[in-house]
C-alpha cells in the first residue's frame, strides 16, 4: 500500500458517506467531497455532471490525489507530516493546509510549497523533528477552528466533530 493510500484510509475514516445538511458551507458531500469539486472533477474529465452520491471508489481516489496529495506535494513530505498537510489540505484547501506547513517549518508562509518549503521540512526530519511539525499543524488547526466558529456561530455544531478528527490525528502522527 503506497503512502498516498495509507493516507486515503486515514481520511475516509473520518469523512463518512453522503450527507447534505444545510448548515454545512460545502453542501452535498460523498466521502468528504463536496458536489461542486465532483462536477469540476467530471467536466475536466469530460464527464456529464451527476449527483456527488453517485461517485465511486476510483473517483474518489483520483479526486483526493490530484486535489489534494498532488497539490501539497505528500510524495516530498516526510512521516507523518505528509498526512497532517494532506488531511488539513482535505479540510481547509491545499493553500491553506501549506500555509500551516509553512509555519510549522519557519518557512515563507506564502502558500505555495516551492524549494525553499521543502529544504525547511527536509531539515527538521533530519532533526528529528517530524512529529513535532505534524503536531504544530494540528495545534494551528485547532485555533483555526475556534477562530472560525467566533466569526461565525452556525458552524458551533461542527467543532466537536473537528476536534475528534484532530484527536484521532494526534493519535496516528504520536
Amino acid at each position: 500500500m503506497s503512502r498516498f493510500d495509507q493516507c486515503l484510509k486515514f481520511v475516509l475514516e473520518r469523512e463518512g458517506g453522503y450527507v447534505c445538511d444545510s448548515s454545512d458551507r460545502g453542501g452535498a458531500t460523498n466521502c468528504g467531497i463536496t458536489q461542486s469539486t465532483y462536477d469540476d472533477y467530471r467536466v475536466r474529465a469530460g464527464r456529464n455532471r451527476q449527483p456527488v452520491i453517485g461517485i465511486d471508489a476510483n473517483e474518489i481516489s483520483d479526486i483526493y490525489r490530484l486535489r489534494y496529495w498532488k497539490a501539497v506535494h505528500g510524495d516530498k513530505l516526510p512521516r507523518p507530516v505528509d498526512l497532517a498537510v494532506f488531511d488539513a489540505a482535505v479540510n481547509h484547501g491545499p493553500r491553506q493546509a501549506i500555509l500551516f506547513l509553512q509555519r510549522a517549518v519557519g518557512a515563507e508562509d506564502d502558500g505555495v510549497i516551492g524549494p525553499q518549503t521543502i529544504a525547511a521540512v527536509q531539515a527538521d526530519h533530519k532533526a528529528g523533528l517530524s512529529v513535532s511539525v505534524a503536531a504544530a499543524i494540528v495545534a494551528m488547526r485547532r485555533e483555526f477552528y475556534e477562530r472560525l466558529v467566533a466569526r461565525d456561530a452556525t458552524q458551533a455544531k461542527f467543532l466537536k466533530g473537528w476536534n475528534n478528527r484532530l484527536d484521532h490525528l494526534s493519535k496516528e502522527i504520536a
